[in-house]
């Protein structure tokens, strides 16, 4: 098997700094995602947003860009009368903006490391909008859901990605549908990262040391890891996980900003209590890909970029 790109950036490197949240973002530009398409409505009514917010996160020092397609699915274009042609073509589009991104920012930094653009495949419990992406308590049988992740899948690897992101997943069952699915595509590399229950369980309550077994079997997986989780979760899983697999550590967790449903309301993350408080605790957990996912931004990539440095 040829080396992959992440490989051969992780060889040069050790850590890669993953770009942060995006619906975050685009939400603060204006943008209302109250929606059961998310940040994917932002695709067909004003992409250049997500361009934007790609070259701020290469601007604060992210080394790889994740797509906007985590619950862009036909499927759920479908429901706002796209047909299949018109939504692959939205899923493509999510390439070429970060691409675009990518390509003006090395215009006026051309000495920056090589940078990467992964496609995200968000769970099926995404497209279903009802919030099991964070239970796994779905049920479809495999071919299935082979079926609802390989148009999306298919339209990622065609339009360029360097690796697939297969992320935010809850569900040892949708995992292996997914590997499935990528040995159709022997070419293509991805990262699995999954939400958790607990230190040991990911969410559909599967220990991870099944999921680490599972992993192991495909070399095509090039990194495991864990994102969407609660930002002090993040160093038992990691150093839990480290134990079980010799695959590089993926993590990019929520902010330490705790959530209020009753007043609906984002308090502020506790003294010491940030991505870059946790960054050198998890990189000694084993971590290699290290981003922020939900409530994270540019800021807080800029100072995990900072602090990754050679001194």
């Amino acid at each position: 098997m040829q080396p992959d790109n992440l490989t051969q950036r992780l060889a040069q490197n050790s850590t890669l700094i993953l770009d942060g949240a995006l619906a975050t973002e685009l939400e603060a530009r204006g943008c209302n995602l109250a929606d059961r398409l998310w940040s994917a409505k932002v695709l067909m009514e004003n992409p250049e947003l997500i361009y934007q917010v790609h070259y701020d996160y290469f601007c604060a020092g992210a080394q790889c860009a994740i797509t906007a397609s985590y619950q862009a699915t036909p499927q759920g274009f479908a429901a706002r009368g796209l047909d299949d042609a018109q939504s692959l073509t939205l899923i493509g589009r999510s390439v070429e903006l970060a691409q675009r991104a990518r390509r003006d920012y090395l215009a006026v930094a051309p000495h920056a490391a090589p940078l990467l653009v992964a496609g995200s495949v968000g769970p099926y419990g995404a497209y279903l909008a009802d919030g099991s992406e964070y239970r796994g308590d779905y049920q479809l049988p495999q071919d299935e859901m082979m079926a609802f992740h390989r148009p999306r899948v298919t339209a990622l690897l065609e339009a360029g990605v360097d690796l697939l992101a297969c992320e935010t997943l809850p569900s040892y069952a949708e995992a292996q549908a997914l590997l499935a699915l990528l040995a159709e595509f022997p070419d293509a590399r991805a990262w699995f990262t999954f939400t958790l229950r607990n230190a040991e369980q990911i969410s559909d309550g599967t220990p991870l040391s099944e999921v680490a077994a599972l992993m192991a079997k495909h070399p095509q997986v090039v990194a495991l890891g864990i994102n969407c989780i609660a930002l002090e979760s993040v160093t038992p899983a990691l150093r839990h996980l480290h134990s079980l697999t010799d695959k590089p550590l993926a993590v990019y967790p929520n902010s330490g900003e705790h959530y209020d449903a009753s007043s609906k309301t984002w308090s502020e993350a506790p003294s010491g209590c940030t991505l870059h408080d946790k960054l050198a605790e998890w990189q000694q957990a084993g971590a290699r890909l290290i981003g922020g996912c939900c409530r994270t931004t540019p800021a807080d990539i800029a100072a995990i970029a900072h602090a990754c440095q050679p001194r």
